[in-house]
């Protein structure tokens, strides 16, 4: 009867968790595809809520255990399915590259749950090894945002959100290649702060030929990469090591940023959120206390995009619309081909 139990604490265990982050993953997907707004959801006593779901998931369980019947996993499914959703719509767009991460962990742990339900050893260490890594990735995520990891994966608890302003900006400037070329022939320093859509565009190899004919010039090239640049921490090191960029010149933020105001020219390839300056001046922003690449201290800024959409907060940039910074629009990897 014992082993039976567990069987049974097993099976809801497994479903509870599987199904948190489903509706998780969809919500995280949704705001990401500006499907809907990425701002937090604040319903009243949104923590209540959110215990209170533990709380009857708990009683459901134990009840499960001690006598299965299928109205209790439905019910009990229900309340994941609803937790799931609630647990990431009350986060904001700006923490979602930790939201993603720790969905990654969850699912991890289902298999792992399963592994049990299963009497399956592999799947028990497999799916231990993804939670725990995608558990501790997300860790390191939180640190390098300068985010609460409690409070993120509770759904925002304690925290009280910023709601952010739409502020009009003004017009931004464009520029083309040929001018851009000619701004990269005339400095003496350039930084390059890749992002996700130099990953996008796999612009990465076209991006190091322009590197290796800059110094070639003479011109100081180096790369700044803020923690979280890419879908995960790393990803900007990897692909610039695929493209054989001499790790020399690879900084990381801390080790970069303090150089900018003698950089006479920065090129923004494909990041957004890291290089806002909302994070470090505006305390209304979503992006608030959020460490970011402060190349707007730069002689001359020009930004790689395909069009002026938000990032991954679904916060506009106010980089994007000062007087040294120029918009090169377009496919990253054509675009900087052309200035090469």
């Amino acid at each position: 009867l014992g082993t039976l139990g567990i069987h049974h604490a097993e099976v809801l265990i497994g479903v509870f968790i599987g199904a948190v982050t489903f509706t998780g993953s969809v919500v995280a997907y949704l705001k990401l595809a500006a499907r809907i707004n990425s701002k937090p959801l604040v319903l009243p006593g949104k923590n209540a809520l959110n215990v209170g779901a533990l709380v009857v998931l708990l009683v459901l369980t134990v009840l499960f255990t001690i006598e299965p019947a299928l109205w209790l996993l439905v019910a009990a499914t229900a309340v994941a399915l609803a937790l799931g959703w609630h647990l990431v719509a009350s986060i904001g767009g700006g923490d979602m590259p930790v939201v993603v991460s720790m969905l990654n962990s969850y699912s991890g742990w289902a298999a792992a749950a399963s592994g049990f339900l299963l009497g399956n050893d592999l799947l028990i260490v497999t799916g231990a090894l993804v939670g725990s890594s995608g558990a501790y990735l997300s860790y390191i995520m939180c640190k390098a945002m300068n985010r609460s990891f409690l409070s993120v994966i509770a759904g925002g608890f304690g925290i009280e959100a910023p709601s952010g302003s739409d502020v009009d900006y003004g017009e931004h400037q464009e520029i083309t290649a040929q001018g851009a070329a000619e701004a990269l022939a005339a400095a003496r320093s350039v930084v390059i702060t890749p992002g996700y859509g130099m990953a996008v565009a796999q612009a990465q190899y076209p991006v190091a030929e322009l590197a290796s004919k800059l110094r070639a010039r003479g011109v100081e090239v180096r790369f700044g990469i803020h923690p979280v640049a890419g879908r995960l921490p790393g990803h900007m090191n990897v692909l610039l090591a695929e493209a054989k960029v001499p790790y020399d010149v690879v900084l990381e933020m801390d080790e970069i940023n303090d150089d900018f105001a003698d950089t006479d020219v920065v090129l923004v390839i494909g990041a957004n959120d890291t290089v806002n300056p909302a994070g470090a001046e505006d305390p209304s922003s979503p992006l608030a206390g959020m460490p970011v690449l402060t190349v707007w201290e730069a002689g001359q800024v020009i930004v790689f995009k395909r069009s002026m959409a938000s990032g991954y907060a679904g916060v506009q940039n106010p980089l994007f619309f000062r007087e040294n910074t120029a918009m090169l629009f377009g496919d990253a990897k054509t675009r900087v081909e052309d200035i090469v």
